[in-house]
């Protein structure tokens, strides 16, 4: 491989994500995914701005909007229906200048996917070593193939490998109290009129995501031990929600019982030192897994994609270039972070009566447009210029 050749470990939305940015900036990326289909095709995400610009920069934020539902309508409710704050989407896009997208992650995937050159892809392949080689060269090995690279993009994961390598010392992800079903329903529902609505309860919040077709992503995420599950997951969410306000019995009746995916929720609470070691970089989950509180996992990995194919075309070594990426990166990433776990113990994991009766007092008085800043916060982030890098040792 050439000196401006990048392996990205990971093919979730980070790393296809990076490879996208890294080749526009002048790379040659070989992407190595160790599962040959998606294992998380049953879900559906929301895309902020941020996310969304993200991808227009890419390239594919057409093909995405094209695929995807804008969240216009929907609001924060109480198990019995009773809004305790209405979404405005359309303020939202007014203000940030980009709608709130959902779509479905097997979509996303597929569009990132498709912006890159077949050969580039290397898909059920395991990356079982990452060597640094000299001062200019790391060396990943899958299978019986080993590749000589001059960056590696770790984008493996919250259980990365990579991760663990850089920082033996790191105690890693860590259960957040939370865990999580979800599934997308096998046609459209009828009466579905939000497009994105959570409720919350105690200890427990059901959501759902609407797609163009009629259908919908449905997550029950609720307080449990780690580890605990279900001979029937699906029975269980209708024993817990099925008495919530419509549509939610809707959603429910419209999905397949092999269909529900069960996941527990973890973080890296305890923040990376850095995103960088040498020549190889940290990117998404591996790097600063979050919780789902703000929907802003994705996203996030998205303005590290945009970033760190930024600083490599405009840095004069890789070196330089994620001294950049970590600068830029880790602030933003890791507040956005605990942001999100604040916002689920004020949120879904709040389970005392009393504070939930005073939080669901407090955010109906809340002003919409304070809400709207709150979302701001997070949402409003404007991508670099990603250039054509300068040839370089």
């Amino acid at each position: 491989m050439s000196d401006n050749s990048a392996v990205v470990v990971g093919g979730g939305i980070g790393g296809p994500a990076a490879a996208i940015g890294i080749r526009l900036a002048g790379w040659q990326v070989t992407v190595i995914e160790r599962t040959p289909v998606p294992d998380d095709a049953g879900a559906g995400i929301s895309l902020a701005a941020n996310g969304l610009r993200a991808l227009t920069t890419l390239g594919v934020g057409e093909a995405v909007e094209a695929a995807s539902r804008r969240q216009y309508t929907g609001g924060t409710r109480t198990p019995d229906g009773r809004l305790l704050a209405r979404m405005d989407g359309t303020a939202l896009e007014r203000e940030l200048g980009a709608p709130i997208l959902g779509i479905p992650r097997a979509a996303l995937h597929r569009i990132l996917r498709a912006a890159l050159p077949a050969d580039s892809l290397v898909i059920g392949a395991e990356v079982t070593s990452v060597d640094t080689t000299g001062p200019s060269r790391v060396r990943v090995a899958y299978g019986d193939t080993i590749l000589d690279a001059g960056l590696v993009v770790a984008a493996d994961g919250i259980g990365s490998r990579l991760r663990r390598q850089l920082f033996p010392a790191h105690p890693g992800p860590v259960y957040s109290g939370s865990t999580v079903l979800r599934a997308i329903t096998a046609q459209p529902v009828a009466g579905l009129d939000a497009d994105f609505e959570p409720t919350w309860g105690r200890g427990a919040e059901f959501g759902h995501i609407a797609f163009p077709d009629g259908r919908a992503e449905w997550h029950a995420v609720v307080n449990a031990p780690a580890g605990l599950r279900h001979p029937d997951p699906l029975a269980e969410v209708r024993r817990r929600f099925g008495g919530w306000h419509d549509p939610i019995p809707a959603l429910l009746a419209a999905t397949r019982p092999d269909a529900v995916l069960h996941h527990d929720v973890h973080e890296l609470a305890t923040p990376l030192p850095t995103y960088a070691a040498g020549r190889i970089a940290l990117l998404g989950d591996a790097a600063h897994a979050m919780t789902p509180h703000l929907g802003q996992g994705a996203c996030q990995a998205l303005e590290d994609a945009v970033t760190l194919a930024s600083a490599l075309g405009a840095a004069p070594t890789v070196e330089a270039a994620l001294v950049r990426y970590d600068a830029e990166r880790r602030p933003r990433s890791q507040t956005v972070a605990r942001d999100a776990r604040r916002a689920g113990r004020m949120g879904q994991q709040l389970a005392h009566p009393l504070a939930v009766a005073a939080r669901n007092t407090a955010i109906r008085l809340t002003p919409s447009g304070a809400m709207i800043r709150t979302i701001l916060r997070h949402a409003d982030w404007t991508p670099p210029r990603i250039a054509p890098a300068r040839a370089r040792p």
